[in-house]
């Protein structure tokens, strides 16, 4: 089985692209939900995140206190590489887990939806990396519709992402710019790895 990683900056279109797959009938293991699944659901994830962050890190009802880990983690790198080192790996465990279902499965590719490729270390598992591309002037304006933050927000976000924005050699583009259709050069790159027959 082929394990293809989606990746991109924030209001790139990595999600557009993740649902065109599922809609062809494609499964996709999404980084971002499933690490907040995990702080709640793993034992040694929470275990870990009280020890490093304090008990407050969770609330009575046992769900994640976000507002309290953000004004720990964020803003601080030193407390959000503690962060990372602690939900990254347990991400990567749980998606190579779930790879290796879809490969039991008969499935011939599966997907990984990620913003954090590279700092999370997940290039090194997937054996392709389709990398979604936007420029700002349209990209600040789709997340500002989703999110409420202002431009400078935004902005500060794109500019904290500038390892992840690279695209490395052998990587595929889609570019997702508002003029450019998605779905042909989606169907391109799936012939490309499971070609017709």
């Amino acid at each position: 089985m082929k394990l293809v990683a989606i990746t991109g900056g924030i209001g790139s279109g990595k999600s557009i692209v993740a649902t065109m797959l599922q809609v062809m009938g494609h499964k996709v293991y999404d980084c971002d939900s499933r690490a907040r699944a995990l702080m709640t659901e793993s034992d040694e994830v929470r275990h870990k995140l009280v020890e490093t962050f304090g008990k407050e890190t969770f609330l009575d009802d046992g769900s994640l206190n976000r507002q309290h880990l953000s004004a720990v983690a964020f803003g601080n790198d030193e407390a959000l590489a503690r962060l990372n080192a602690i939900v990254h790996p347990a991400t990567a465990d749980d998606m190579l887990q779930w790879a290796r279902q879809r490969a039991s499965l008969g499935d011939r590719v599966a997907f990984v939806e990620t913003a954090l490729l590279r700092t999370a270390r997940l290039d090194r598992l997937v054996d392709q990396v389709w990398h979604v591309t936007a420029p700002a002037s349209v990209r600040i304006p789709r997340v500002m519709a989703r999110s409420g933050l202002t431009a400078a927000q935004v902005q500060e976000r794109i500019d904290a992402q500038r390892d992840e924005e690279r695209i490395a050699d052998g990587e595929q583009a889609i570019v997702n710019d508002d003029k450019t259709a998605v779905l042909p050069q989606v169907i391109r790159l799936l012939e490309s790895i499971i070609p017709q027959q």
